[in-house]
């Protein structure tokens, strides 16, 4: 879509607005007023309530934000105004207070002129629940949902899911916004038995050429070693420890178990952590020794995640493995004692549609896990999926959102409760991401991270170090993602990890 955007009263938010129409159009190209000829025409503006010469928009008492949109022809299709009192004089509260006056102004025009309708309003950031916590710590719950509904747009729906999530993570991790003396750490295995065709994750074939896994193990045990000396001389101890990837049942069993001692050995208070999970996502991967040594080292929780459970679907994507091996392996994890199971399913992924969901929540019914993370697909820039977008065949918006409604259906029936979600960009039917579990078997690890509520110190390629600072700021620091590039560098990244970590935290360096 062509789109000419004229400003009057500011020069900013392109961004935003920008985002915005990214919510009704596929693909948005801004246009040169009076250059190439728009489809679309916006005109928004911004008016003070004083109109002092020389004064910003920021520093009025209050603003009126009013958006026209016009079609090619020039006609005007729909025209609204958002009247908004302003909390300050020049702050940044004021500055966010101009921009979510356009940005309602903005989607209700829209919405008129498309026809469709944003379960989320105005949000477009992939970390909702961020905003609800904000809330959470400063108003009450009923203020919470005024807020969300009136400030932001939100559906009912949406106001509801936030609320839902929001009191359960209060109840599960009581000290969810009191953790900045505690960390959680991410180990990324870099390796998978094939690359996904939707995955844009640090996936590389363990049979391949990009790096000798030893030396990527050797590398990684120096440093959990460094790490773990780091957080005794600061004090932190460990809330979670979380084994993702990649694969990282893609190793040997021998394997594991040795990282598994080395974090033991390094890492102060191991026995203590609240949480261990491991995602043995691919079921080609898992096998009864592997299943010994996560029961050895009292791992709490593993994910096996079949995506779908029609075969066809399977060998699109490129999961060498059958609904079959799904099965059997999740069975076998059962009589070995695997008492928490998580599986992912991904609406919408190529030619699926209610028929293959239902196939899917089927054999859900069978297996039962303890808990269940529904992602809607999404079209990552780097995954294959994306790069060759026309040889797939996606659903529409309107079967993604049935999709959707049936899961949140499907899952309260059977005792399943929302307790995480995110959003992200590209997503099918501007839907989210859900983690559901039955009461009890939460993922405090996925709490934790996507909600931004504590530091994340990432092991191994492609982890990313989220340090939380002092004042709510994050700082990140990713690990290569490519094994050969991480092993011959991996000492550089540790000390530089490390120094990020006193710098922000506010450690006294040694010696």
């Amino acid at each position: 879509m062509r789109i000419s955007l004229i400003r009057t009263g500011f020069d900013d938010f392109q961004n935003e607005i920008y985002h915005i129409c990214k919510l009704f159009f596929e693909a948005v190209e801004w246009v040169e007023e009076g250059g190439e000829a728009a489809e679309l025409t916006i005109r928004a503006a911004l008016t003070h309530s004083q109109e002092t010469d020389g004064a910003s928009i920021h520093d009025a008492a209050s603003i009126t934000a009013s958006v026209s949109i016009h079609d090619a022809a020039g006609t005007m299709l729909c025209r609204q105004q958002d009247v908004r009192s302003l909390p300050g004089t020049g702050t940044e509260a004021s500055r966010r207070e101009c921009k979510r006056a356009l940005g309602r102004a903005l989607l209700k025009c829209l919405q008129t002129a498309t026809g469709m309708e944003q379960p989320w309003g105005i949000l477009t950031g992939v970390r909702p629940m961020k905003l609800m916590h904000n809330l959470m710590m400063q108003e009450s719950m009923e203020t919470c949902r005024q807020v969300l509904r009136e400030d932001y747009l939100l559906s009912p729906e949406k106001v509801r899911l936030l609320s839902e999530i929001g009191e359960r993570q209060l109840r599960v991790i009581p000290d969810l916004f009191r953790m900045d003396r505690q960390v959680s750490l991410y180990i990324g295995i870099p390796f998978c038995p094939t690359k996904c065709a939707y995955c844009t994750f640090p996936a590389y074939d363990i049979r391949g050429n990009n790096g000798s896994v030893q030396a990527f193990l050797k590398g990684l045990q120096y440093e959990i070693r460094q790490v773990g000396g780091w957080l005794a001389g600061a004090g932190m101890s460990v809330t979670t420890v979380y084994w993702g990837g990649g694969t990282p049942t893609s190793i040997e069993a021998e394997e594991m178990d040795e990282l598994f001692q080395v974090l033991h050995e390094a890492v102060p208070g191991m026995a203590g952590i609240r949480e261990l999970t491991v995602e043995a996502g691919r079921p080609d991967t898992i096998t009864p020794e592997k299943i010994a040594v996560m029961k050895r080292w009292k791992v709490d929780r593993i994910s096996i995640n079949p995506q779908s459970f029609t075969q066809s679907t399977l060998d699109t994507i490129g999961r060498h493995h059958t609904v079959k091996e799904t099965v059997e392996k999740f069975l076998l994890c059962r009589e070995l004692g695997m008492n928490n199971i998580n599986m992912d399913l991904i609406l919408g992924l190529p030619g699926e549609s209610l028929r293959e969901l239902e196939i899917s929540l089927e054999q859900l019914e069978r297996l039962m896990p303890e808990s269940l993370t529904v992602h809607t697909l999404s079209f990552k820039r780097a995954s294959r999926l994306t790069q060759n977008r026309e040889r797939y065949e996606v659903a529409e918006r309107d079967e993604i959102q049935a999709m959707m409604a049936r899961t949140v259906e499907w899952t309260a029936a059977r005792g399943y409760n929302p307790y995480y979600m995110y959003r992200q960009k590209n997503i099918l039917g501007n839907q989210e991401n859900v983690g559901y579990s039955l009461e009890g078997y939460e993922s405090l690890y996925n709490i934790l991270m996507m909600e931004e509520r504590q530091t994340i110190i990432g092991l191994g390629c492609g982890a990313v170090s989220k340090v939380m600072g002092p004042d709510g700021t994050v700082e990140r620091f990713p690990n290569p993602k490519e094994p050969s590039v991480y092993n011959s560098a991996y000492q550089d990244y540790t000390k530089r990890k490390l120094d990020l970590l006193d710098s922000v935290l506010g450690i006294a360096p040694k010696g």
